[in-house]
């Protein structure tokens, strides 16, 4: 079992790392600004690419992308990348976090949001690079990216074939929206008593979280996750991508019934976006 995922993991690595190399090559030198377009009015629209993947479009215009490893086994087939950013939010520096980041921020002008160290790592023009860490607070037009804890390790690897570099802590987010849901996406994370502190400071409304298990948490301590943020929706993510992350929404809407819990599932197709 270990040799068949560590085949897995590198063979997602190397198919990763190419077509970073293939699109920074590609992207332009300079981003122009694209003006994307807003939300359906007034609504704020998740759309899932797989794994721990998201875009957040808000209905005041704002475009945020989410650890944005958009080509993960489990991302919509043929779907095209997006053309406009405003932000790109990277829990940690691991491969299936960081994704195609860089890229799309070449492409898009976006800023990157993320650990001090990860940040600096990835290589960014000063403009787009905001290193940051737990605490932080910064606003992107109608949304209100707050950065907190998570527990979890973190470690970047520019190159497939060099060392691992120590990338910082590892992060969650809560994104507040103006006439819109408060999001929060835990990351890669266990369960920890601080979700209740989470829960006081910023009343999140729909939970992103891992349900894999192995790496994070699985469905029982996804649910006692919810239990503790006391948000309306869950959104479980980080499951189904590799053979060890068994982890499944059905497991999660059991765990949650034992424990009485009140929030509601939401089980994403990858690809589709879902107004919140």
């Amino acid at each position: 079992m270990r040799n068949e995922l560590v085949a897995v993991a590198v063979g997602a690595l190397l198919t990763f790392a190419g077509e970073a190399r293939a699109q920074d090559a590609a992207a332009p030198k300079k981003a122009e600004a694209t003006k994307a377009p807003a939300a359906a009015k007034g609504k704020t629209e998740v759309t899932w690419w797989g794994h721990a993947a998201f875009i957040v479009r808000t209905p005041g215009g704002a475009v945020i992308a989410i650890d944005p490893w958009l080509t993960n086994p489990k991302a919509p087939k043929d779907a095209a990348q997006p053309e406009a950013l405003d932000a790109i939010l990277v829990t940690h520096g691991h491969f299936d976090h960081v994704g195609e980041t860089k890229a799309l921020a070449q492409k898009t002008g976006a800023k990157v949001f993320g650990s001090f160290e990860l940040v600096n790592l990835l290589g960014l023009p000063e403009a787009q690079a905001v290193g940051a860490n737990a605490g932080g607070t910064f606003q992107v037009k109608d949304a209100t990216i707050h950065l907190v804890e998570a527990v979890h390790s973190s470690s970047y690897q520019s190159d497939p074939k060099g060392p691992s570099q120590y990338a910082g802590a590892p992060l969650g987010y809560v994104i507040q929206i103006e006439k819109g849901p408060t999001l929060y996406h835990a990351g890669d994370t266990g369960t920890f008593g601080g979700m209740e502190l989470i829960a006081t400071q910023f009343k999140p409304t729909v939970a992103m979280l891992p349900i894999g298990g192995h790496f994070t948490m699985g469905p029982a301590e996804a649910a006692q996750a919810a239990r503790l943020l006391k948000a309306q929706t869950i959104v479980p993510m980080h499951y189904g991508t590799f053979p060890l992350l068994q982890g499944t929404p059905d497991a999660l809407k059991g765990e949650l019934k034992k424990l009485r819990g009140g929030a509601k599932v939401v089980d994403l197709e990858p690809g589709r976006s879902t107004a919140l």
